[in-house]
């Protein structure tokens, strides 16, 4: 669908109210959407509901969106991880109108706007653009799955064959189809989603996690940290549940892996940097390149912790350099105790770190907390390293372009 010039300009007349009041638009529209469809609370994270870091994220997506209306080619990047998103979530056509009627009308109650105006008709036609483009880019990945060997389209039931504490944070699940089919070959650094019934909320919630192994014919892994409640946050629903409730032959519902955190060359230098459970998906990478161990590419595995409690699959590095001469490893942790002996006591500063550990023709992986992101990819950039030579991945509902869903 083409907008015209008249419904350009009045969707890019709302940017200002967008930027004031993006947040309060958005709040307002997922529980107008949840009320009235409440079966639509097994999609959406409410846990990203109740600390408002759903709407934040849908408020600056609209609002990328109406600035960049004359330019979609700009968010082209985030589109295509938005479509990875919603596949992963088996996000379906006919849930689009759902959303975009309860959207239309939280913006003509929240603005105080009528529902038969120009504006309405503005963004009805703009949100049906949107729409559009990324029914077709779900469609696409969807077609892919359906045509991989052993892939499956939507929610397919699995069982724990094992599970193995990590740190006293993170747990490892080992999952395997319960109907026993084989099981699709995967990106290293793509995630699933899995699904489980929350006692607390009396439904089933989903959540998307980073593979932590390279590919395996009969099981996934996922190493998952368990969301303590404090001062900021309550407990995550997901996290806890599969902590404390699944055991070792309990099912659960998973999706076909997806995610564009890819390893891109795994033929070429790598240098693989994370903090906390962002070690998940650079494990899986880490595995893929032990695999081939290529003598000739030289790997650097970089990691922050904030103490030994919570360092997870150290000694599974420590036991991968027994046979890669190649592989260089880097720890940074702010609390050790007298058994660990670190690189560094305290935070990960990369200008800090022996150039060897940095080559300047690597390809660099960077996975953790938003601010520990935002710093490792400055601090990269500030030792000239091309920007297109850093690939990043985000936990949570954000993502660097500010677009996710």
């Amino acid at each position: 669908m083409q907008l015209t010039a008249r419904q350009i300009e009045l969707v890019q007349a709302t940017i200002p109210t967008l930027q004031q009041h993006g947040v309060e638009l958005t709040r307002y529209f997922y529980n107008r959407m949840l009320s009235n469809s409440p079966e639509l609370k097994e999609i959406f994270n409410l846990g990203n509901q109740r600390n408002d870091a759903q709407p934040q994220a849908l408020a600056n997506a609209i609002l990328a969106y109406a600035q960049n209306i004359t330019t979609l080619h700009n968010l082209s990047n985030a589109i295509t991880q938005i479509a990875h998103r919603h596949v992963s979530l088996n996000i379906q056509p006919e849930q689009y109108p759902i959303v975009g009627t309860n959207l239309l009308h939280s913006i003509s109650e929240v603005l105080n706007v009528p529902m038969d105006s120009e504006l309405i008709a503005a963004w009805r036609a703009a949100y049906q653009q949107l729409a559009d483009i990324l029914i077709q880019a779900e469609t696409n990945l969807y077609q892919q799955q359906d045509s991989t060997k052993g892939g499956w389209k939507g929610w397919k039931k699995f069982k724990i064959v094992d599970k193995r504490e990590e740190s006293s944070e993170i747990t490892s699940f080992y999952l395997q189809p319960v109907d026993n089919s084989p099981l699709p070959e995967y990106q290293p650094g793509q995630y699933i989603s899995v699904r489980v019934l929350v006692p607390q909320l009396g439904i089933r919630q989903p959540r998307q996690y980073s593979l932590s192994d390279s590919n395996h014919v009969d099981y996934f892994r996922i190493s998952v940290k368990k969301e303590a409640a404090d001062q900021q946050h309550d407990a995550g629903y997901v996290s806890t549940t599969l902590h404390e409730h699944y055991h070792i032959g309990d099912e659960i519902e998973v999706t076909n892996p997806t995610g564009t955190f890819l390893l891109h060359n795994p033929d070429k230098n790598t240098v693989l940097i994370s903090a906390g459970v962002g070690i998940t998906p650079m494990i899986a990478i880490l595995n893929t390149l032990a695999a081939k161990n290529n003598p000739y590419q030289q790997i650097s595995f970089i990691h922050a912790c904030r103490n030994s409690n919570v360092l997870a699959m150290h000694q599974h590095i420590i036991t991968l350099q027994q046979t890669m001469p190649n592989l260089r490893s880097y720890l940074a942790c702010e609390n050790p105790d007298t058994q660990l002996v670190p690189d560094k006591i305290g935070r990960l500063e990369l200008s800090e770190l022996d150039s060897t550990l940095l080559p300047a023709d690597a390809d660099y992986y960077i996975c953790g907390p938003k601010q520990f992101m935002h710093s490792q990819y400055q601090a990269l950039l500030n030792l000239s390293i091309p920007q297109n030579q850093i690939f990043m991945e985000l936990f949570g509902t954000g993502t660097f372009c500010q677009l996710a869903a």
